[in-house]
């Protein structure tokens, strides 16, 4: 490489700022019960991080237990509370605006802040928080992040923010909603199971 004048452009190592603020005691109520009979009862979500514009953007999705599928997601150069809230917002409308939906996460402080728990409180779900540094407790949200990390998104990144949105939307609307065989669906996209599982039950 140097003899060729050839310079690495891999992304530097990321870091999320510690929260400033305190967290709220919010009990892990999901306790790994990530077997769900049906649409709209229990939803996931978190918070990664992608290299786009020589920077980092901030990914945030919700996910429907009962198939796995992506049911919201934002996208934004800041990892703070209105990415959350619109990722939540998108799936709120795009779901019917139903009630009673028990919501888990990790701890991370998005999630605890005061103005996406009123969202919560207003949409009458129910809160729920994986254990500190627990990884394991909110796994389908790891395993669809491990997916669009190591099977979409660039090595390299984005040239571009818009371009990293067009392209992660796509990924997560289309191909692995409807095309990318899942091994908990037994091998159907989760939007196929789903209206699968609708069909049976008679949900329209």
């Amino acid at each position: 490489m140097r003899e060729m004048n050839l310079i690495s452009k891999q992304p530097g190592s990321h870091a999320y700022k510690k929260a400033t603020v305190e967290r709220p005691n919010i009990p892990n109520v999901l306790d790994r019960g990530f077997t769900v009979a049906s649409p709209n009862k229990v939803w996931c979500g978190d918070i990664t991080y992608v290299w786009a514009g020589g920077r980092w953007h901030y990914l945030a999705a919700v996910i429907d237990l009962c198939a796995r599928r992506v049911v919201g997601w934002a996208f934004s150069p800041k990892p703070d509370a209105d990415l959350v809230i619109k990722a939540l917002d998108m799936a709120y409308e795009q779901r019917g605006r139903p009630q009673n939906v028990l919501f888990h996460s990790d701890q991370g402080n998005q999630y605890g802040s005061r103005s996406f728990r009123q969202r919560l409180w207003r949409y009458r779900f129910t809160q729920s928080m994986s254990r500190r540094g627990n990884c394991h407790d909110n796994a389908p949200m790891e395993r669809l992040f491990r997916s669009l990390k190591t099977e979409w998104i660039p090595t390299v990144g984005y040239m571009s923010a818009v371009l990293a949105q067009q392209d992660i939307g796509r990924f997560l609307m289309e191909r692995y909603n409807w095309r990318r065989p899942h091994q908990f669906n037994e091998g159907l996209g989760p939007a196929v199971a789903e209206e699968k599982l609708n069909s049976v039950s008679g949900i329209s």
